[in-house]
């Protein structure tokens, strides 16, 4: 299993969310957050954006499927401009849920 955290633009999120559940990856977590990638946040005018808003998504995917959740976020949330996002996947040892104690997904 893999754990899949994507970090896209608010603007992009609902395309991301509905890509992902035609596609038949139903389960995930989503959530505003605020931070910045390599460009040090932007400047507009005289104003310099510390930190930039994006939309978190976290889901646990069986390893067979990593490559094509990472396509479908790629696909949805891309406009080619700085600041699109960045997806992190990390190992994941263990998932139980917590009504049935079942381990897996």
């Amino acid at each position: 299993m893999k754990m899949i955290r994507a970090m896209v633009r608010p603007e992009k999120a609902e395309d991301v969310a509905d890509g992902l559940e035609v596609a038949g990856y139903y389960a995930l977590t989503k959530m505003n957050v605020v931070g910045r990638g390599k460009q040090k946040g932007i400047i507009v005018g005289n104003l310099h954006y510390d930190e930039i808003p994006k939309v978190m998504f976290m889901m646990v995917v069986e390893d067979e499927t990593v490559d094509e959740v990472i396509k479908i976020v790629n696909e949805k949330a891309f406009t080619g401009n700085f600041g699109d996002g960045k997806i992190f996947i990390s190992p994941v040892e263990k998932a139980v849920t917590i009504r049935t104690n079942q381990v897996g997904l």
